[in-house]
C-alpha cells in the first residue's frame, strides 16, 4: 500500500469497505460503500424534507376542502394520493431520474447504482423503495431489518437492494477529486530536465505535509522540526545554503528542496523503481507527472461522459461516438496503468469516478427512445401477469379457502358476528332496512366523490404493496395477508347472508370488487414470485434470482396499480362512506351510529327493527384487543373447531 496522501489524512484504506465491477475493457472499477452512519444521516435529511412536503400538501389539502366545487374536489383527492404515496414517490422519483441521489444523498455523497457500476433503473428504484415496508416498518420492528442487514452483509445491502440488484457508494464530487494533486502540475512545464527525484515518495509526502501545516504549529515546535527535517535532507540531498552552512537558513532550504523535487516529478525521469513492500520489478510514476500530461483529456472526456450520462449516447452527432468510445478505451486504459505504476491514490480514485461515468453512459440501458407509457399498461404488464399465472392461481386458493371458511362459520355461528365485526353488522342491518324499502345502496354527494375514490386506491394499493413486500420475507407475511383478508370477506357475506341481504351487497360489489380481488391475487402472486426466489433460486444464485423475479414482480404491481385506479374510481363513483363494506381489506371509516346485535339464529331485518331501545344503547360485550388480525383468526379456528368435533360431543353425552 502506497504512503497516505499529501494534505488532509485520509480513513485509513483499510477501513474502506469497495465493490469491484469489471468493465467489457476488463478494466476492474471499484466503488466505495457507503457505511450505515451516512445513510442514516442521508435518511434523516430526507424524511425532514418529506415530512415538510406533507405538511404542506395537509394544509392546500385543508383548505381546497372548503371550496364548494368539483375542480377542488378532485384537487382535495390529488392532493391525498400525493400524501399517501409521498414517501415511495419521493424516492423513486429521485433516484430513478436523479441518477440514483435524492437531496438527502446528495447531501452526504453518496448515491444508488447497479450492482454492474451502471446508473440505476427506474425499476430497480421502484423495487428497492417499495420493499421499505419490510426494510423500515415492519410491524414487529421497525428499522431492525433494514439496519442489520446494511450492517452484517459484506455489500451493505438491505432487502430492496438485494432484490433490485443495487448498492449505496460514495459519490465524491469528480472536479474536486485531483485539487491537492494538480495544485503544482498547473504550472508550465520546465524548458529542460532536471534528472530524477532525490527524495522518495514517502518522504517527498512528509515535506509536503509538513510545509502545508507550517504556520498553524506553535514557533518553539515550528523552528525545532524545521531544523530537524533539514538536516536529516541536507544529508541526502546537499545545498551551499543548507542548514550548517554560512547565513543557512532551514526554512528556506525546505521550500527550495521542494519547489526542486516539484518540478522533477514532472520530467521525463520521475519514474523509480519501487521499495519497500512494492512488487519487484515495478516502478512507481509521481502524480504530478502523470496528470500534467493528461488531465487536458482527462477533463474533456469528463464533460461529454456526463452530458452523455444524463441524455443517452443518441444525444451525439453520429460523428462524435466513434470519438467517444475510443476517448472512453484511453481513459480506461490510463487506470490500468495508473494501478500497475503505483500512482498516488487519489489519480486512481479519479480515473475510477471517470472511467464509472464514461461506462454508465456508454452502456447505459436506457436511452432517450423510453418506450411510452402505454406500451407498458397494455403490453409489459399483462405480460408479467400471464407469465406469472400460476403464483396468482396459488394466491387465489389462498385467499378463496378463507373465503368460504369465514362465510361458513358466520352462519353456523351467527353470534360471532357481533364479537369479531360489529361494524359490518351495522351495516347489514343498515343494508336489510333499505333493501326492505325497496332502496339501493347510497348515493354519494357529487362533490364527495373525488375524495372517496382517493381514500379507496390508496387504502387498496398499500395492502396490496403489503402482500407484495411479504415476500422477501420467505412469503409468510404474503400468505398471511392473504388468508386474513379471504377470511374477512367471507365473513362479511356471511353476516350479510345472516340478514338476508346477501343480493344487496353483491350488487354493491359487482361494480369494482372484481377489479379489486384480482388486484390482491396479482399483488399476492408477485410476493410469492419474490418468495420462491429466496427460497428455491433452482440453478441461479439466489441473488441473481431475486433480481431477475424482482423485474417481472414489479411489472405485476404495475399492473396491480392501474386495476386499483380504475377499481376505485368506479367505487368512488357511486358510493358514500356508509354505504360501504364488503370485505374492506384495512380498518373501515367511522362507524354509523350503534344498531342492535343479531339475535343467534338468523332473522329477517324487520325483527331487528322492532327491538327495544334500551336493547339499541347496549355496547358490545367484547372489546377488540389491540392486535385484531390475529384475535379474530384465532377466535375463527376456535369455532371451526367447534363445528367439526360438536357431532361427537353430543354422541358422547
Amino acid at each position: 500500500m502506497s504512503a497516505p496522501a499529501r494534505g488532509p489524512l485520509p480513513p485509513a484504506e483499510w477501513l474502506r469497505q469497495r465493490h469491484e465491477v469489471e468493465t467489457p475493457e476488463h478494466v476492474e472499477l471499484r466503488l466505495e460503500l457507503a457505511g450505515l452512519g451516512s445513510r442514516t444521516a442521508a435518511a434523516g435529511l430526507d424524511a425532514l424534507l418529506i415530512i415538510a412536503i406533507l405538511v404542506i400538501i395537509q394544509i392546500v389539502a385543508g383548505a381546497m376542502s372548503l371550496v364548494d366545487s368539483i375542480a377542488a374536489s378532485w384537487a382535495t383527492a390529488l392532493l391525498s394520493l400525493l400524501a399517501a404515496f409521498g414517501l415511495i414517490l419521493y424516492y423513486v422519483l429521485l433516484e430513478g431520474f436523479w441518477g440514483g441521489r435524492t437531496v438527502g444523498k446528495r447531501a452526504l455523497g453518496i448515491r444508488v447504482v447497479m450492482d454492474t457500476g451502471r446508473a440505476v433503473t427506474v425499476g430497480a428504484a421502484v423495487v428497492r423503495n417499495l420493499l421499505r415496508l419490510i426494510d423500515f416498518f415492519f410491524p414487529l420492528a421497525p428499522f431492525v431489518p433494514g439496519v442489520l442487514l446494511v450492517l452484517l452483509t459484506k455489500s451493505h445491502k438491505r432487502l430492496g437492494d438485494m432484490a433490485a440488484g443495487t448498492i449505496v457508494v460514495r459519490d465524491r464530487p469528480i472536479e474536486q477529486a485531483l485539487a491537492a494533486v494538480t495544485a503544482a502540475a498547473a504550472a508550465a512545464a520546465e524548458p529542460t530536465e532536471t534528472g530524477p527525484p532525490d527524495l522518495s515518495e514517502e518522504e517527498f509526502r512528509l515535506l509536503d505535509r509538513f510545509l502545508a501545516r507550517l504556520g498553524d504549529l506553535a514557533p518553539e515546535v515550528q523552528v525545532r522540526l524545521t531544523h530537524e527535517l533539514a538536516r536529516r535532507f541536507a544529508a541526502k540531498v546537499p545545498s551551499p545554503h543548507g542548514p550548517g552552512t554560512a547565513g543557512g537558513d532551514a526554512e528556506q532550504y525546505l521550500l527550495d528542496l521542494f519547489a526542486a523535487e516539484q518540478r522533477k516529478r514532472r520530467g521525463r525521469f520521475a519514474a523509480r523503481a519501487r521499495t519497500g513492500g512494492g512488487v519487484a520489478g515495478r516502478t512507481s510514476i509521481p502524480a504530478e507527472r502523470f496528470v500534467a500530461r493528461k488531465r487536458e483529456t482527462w477533463e474533456a472526456f469528463h464533460a461529454v461522459a456526463t452530458r452523455v450520462e444524463r441524455t443517452g449516447v443518441a444525444a451525439l452527432p453520429p460523428g462524435e461516438i466513434p470519438a467517444f468510445a475510443a476517448r472512453y478505451r484511453e481513459v480506461a486504459a490510463d487506470l490500468a496503468r495508473a494501478r500497475t505504476y503505483g500512482v498516488d491514490p487519489r489519480v486512481v480514485e479519479y480515473l475510477e469516478r471517470l472511467v464509472s461515468a464514461g461506462h454508465n453512459a456508454l452502456y447505459r440501458s436506457r436511452g432517450r427512445d423510453r418506450p411510452p407509457f402505454s406500451r407498458y399498461v397494455m403490453a409489459d404488464f399483462p405480460a408479467a401477469v400471464v407469465v406469472s399465472w400460476r403464483y396468482v392461481l396459488v394466491a387465489f386458493l389462498l385467499f378463496a379457502a378463507p373465503a368460504v371458511v369465514g362465510y361458513g362459520v358466520a352462519r353456523t355461528r351467527p353470534e360471532l358476528a357481533e364479537e369479531l365485526m360489529p361494524v359490518m353488522v351495522s351495516r347489514a342491518q343498515q343494508a336489510a332496512d333499505r333493501e326492505a324499502r325497496g332502496q339501493t345502496y347510497a348515493q354519494a354527494d357529487p362533490g364527495s366523490r373525488p375524495p372517496i375514490a382517493a381514500w379507496i386506491i390508496s387504502n387498496n394499493i398499500w395492502v396490496c404493496f403489503g402482500a407484495f413486500a411479504g415476500g422477501l420475507l420467505a412469503g409468510v407475511w404474503t400468505i398471511y395477508s392473504l388468508v386474513f383478508n379471504g377470511l374477512v370477506l367471507g365473513l362479511a357475506f356471511g353476516v350479510f347472508g345472516n340478514f338476508h341481504a346477501t343480493a344487496y351487497l353483491l350488487t354493491f360489489v359487482a361494480g369494482h370488487g372484481v377489479l379489486e380481488l384480482t388486484a390482491i391475487f396479482i399483488s399476492g402472486g408477485a410476493g410469492l414470485r419474490l418468495a420462491r426466489a429466496l427460497i428455491a433460486p433452482g440453478d441461479r444464485l439466489r441473488r441473481d434470482a431475486l433480481v431477475l423475479e424482482g423485474v417481472i414482480a414489479v411489472r405485476m404491481i404495475g399492473a396491480v396499480v392501474c386495476l386499483l385506479a380504475l377499481a376505485g374510481t368506479i367505487e368512488g363513483s357511486s358510493i358514500s362512506p356508509t354505504a360501504g363494506g364488503s370485505g374492506r381489506r384495512l380498518p373501515p371509516p367511522p362507524p354509523p351510529v350503534p344498531r342492535p346485535p343479531p339475535s343467534p339464529l338468523p332473522a329477517p331485518p324487520q325483527q331487528s327493527r322492532r327491538a327495544p331501545p334500551a336493547r339499541r344503547r347496549r355496547e358490545p360485550r367484547a372489546v377488540r384487543p389491540a392486535h385484531a388480525s390475529g384475535w379474530i383468526i384465532w377466535r375463527i379456528l376456535r369455532a371451526i373447531a367447534s363445528i367439526c368435533f360438536s357431532p361427537w360431543t353430543v354422541s358422547a353425552s
